[in-house]
């Protein structure tokens, strides 16, 4: 029997106080809030199209700033991903997705390569979704790949409907998330490495 995939974490600081559990291999059912509404969107549709089990409290300094709520989230749920996959042995490593949202296109990238690289490419005519501004989504790309410690690559194509852009993101990172997590059953227990570790 595979070993489950899950665990409950949780994170308080001055800014922020998260309380979160995950189920990599889940069903996509998810209950999200984080007090900014669009945002708890978009952690819904990653939960939903990459098929994770996904319980998130936070309470941050929202009356501040959406940014600390949005960074320490993307900590939160990168150490998760990375303590939930253990050693990483017979994962496939890599995924990457091409997802569609309307007139907008996000390619992402991921290599679960215990080493953190971002590289983040996607600027639209009008960042913001009512008060929520897209550069948030890159701070939370770079606080998750940092906590993974996963090499990331995100680039929207194009588009131009702020909505849009975030949603192609997010999903596009579910997607590929979710097959670089899958167990590979040709490999076994092996790690997907020459190295020998991950």
């Amino acid at each position: 029997m595979a070993k489950a995939r899950s665990l409950t974490l949780s994170r308080k600081t001055a800014e922020t106080n998260i309380a979160l559990t995950l189920s990599v291999d889940g069903t996509g059912a998810s209950s999200i809030d984080t007090g900014i509404p669009f945002f708890d969107h978009m952690l819904t549709l990653f939960a939903k199209h990459g098929l994770f089990d996904l319980d998130l409290r936070c309470r941050g300094d929202v009356a501040v700033d959406y940014h600390h709520t949005v960074e320490d989230v993307g900590l939160v749920l990168g150490d998760a991903f990375r303590q939930a996959l253990g050693d990483k042995r017979g994962i496939r490593r890599y995924g990457f997705f091409l997802l569609p949202m309307d007139e907008a296109l996000a390619r992402v990238v991921v290599d679960l390569s215990g080493r953190a690289c971002l590289v983040y490419d996607a600027t639209v005519p009008n960042p913001f979704v009512r008060d929520f501004n897209l550069v948030l989504v890159k701070e939370f790309a770079r606080a998750f790949s940092n906590a993974l410690a996963c090499n990331l690559h995100v680039k929207l194509e194009y588009g131009e409907e702020p909505h849009h852009a975030a949603e192609a993101i997010f999903k596009g990172l579910a997607k590929a998330l979710d097959v670089a997590t899958q167990i590979d059953p040709r490999v076994a227990d092996q790690l997907p490495s020459t190295k020998g570790t991950l």
